[in-house]
């Protein structure tokens, strides 16, 4: 087949087809499909850089979305996160507290969720500790962080009665990265010093690979979970789902 004839079948002249085989140069989507197939070849056998560049094949194709600002994330991704994860959502938030304000009814999504198998973990810092109070004064804000906290818990509270399906434990070592799970969805926030938490930079992350970005950060707030403090001590017994 000559360029002519391609061009022909294409719809294109015959200039155009000879650009498309001088080096580094490719047609349009449209025209890469048509050429492939006057040619009975697969588009990436012959130009491997066009699906390169439209197919994450690395560690980035874990990445979903990158917002500048945590608030910038979109209420109905976190209320589709929440409201289809069916195994296990862990909110690893040093105080999570503005879930309540922005997703009216999370306390009922979430009772709906564990009624239907799933097993929901907060892990929240700790009050008590030298790192909240510094927290505390470097915000200087009359909404405290142990106010924020005492907020999630609670909330909590008002789930209890569900434990051990809901669980809940104490950290403070999460106070400059947050993650919070939904099965293979996860949304990781890290916090930005001079900044409150909804200005942190933060990642969608769908697990697609072992060995990823997703499977670090799973790894990570697993290691927070197990050296944690029982919010509710002995009141619950981590289960499988």
């Amino acid at each position: 087949m000559t360029e002519a004839d391609l061009a022909g079948i294409v719809g294109v002249d015959a200039k155009t087809v000879s650009r498309w085989v001088s080096p580094g140069r490719m047609p349009h989507p449209r025209h890469r499909h048509a050429v492939a197939v006057a040619l009975e070849v697969d588009v990436d056998n012959i130009w491997p850089e066009a699906v390169r560049s439209a197919i994450k094949t690395g560690y980035d194709r874990e990445i979903v979305s990158v917002y500048p600002h945590r608030s910038f994330i979109p209420r109905t991704l976190w209320r589709d996160l929440i409201a289809h994860a069916g195994h296990d959502l862990v909110f690893g938030g040093y105080t999570s507290y503005f879930l309540w304000l922005d997703l009216p009814g999370l306390q009922n999504t979430l009772r709906r969720r564990v009624e239907a198998g799933a097993r929901v973990r907060f892990l929240v810092g700790d009050q008590d500790s030298a790192i909240t109070a510094e927290r505390e004064r470097i915000e200087g804000v009359p909404l405290t962080v142990s106010t924020r906290i005492q907020v999630t818990l609670d909330q909590m509270g008002k789930l209890r009665d569900l434990a051990p399906r809901v669980q809940g434990r104490f950290s403070d070592r999460h106070i400059a990265l947050s993650v919070f799970r939904f099965d293979n969805d996860m949304l990781v926030c890290t916090h930005l010093e001079d900044q409150m938490g909804h200005g942190s930079p933060t990642w969608h992350l769908r697990r697609r690979q072992d060995g990823g970005l997703w499977d670090r950060y799973a790894a990570h707030i697993e290691h927070l979970w197990d050296i944690g403090r029982d919010i509710w001590p002995g009141g619950e017994t981590p289960q499988d789902s």
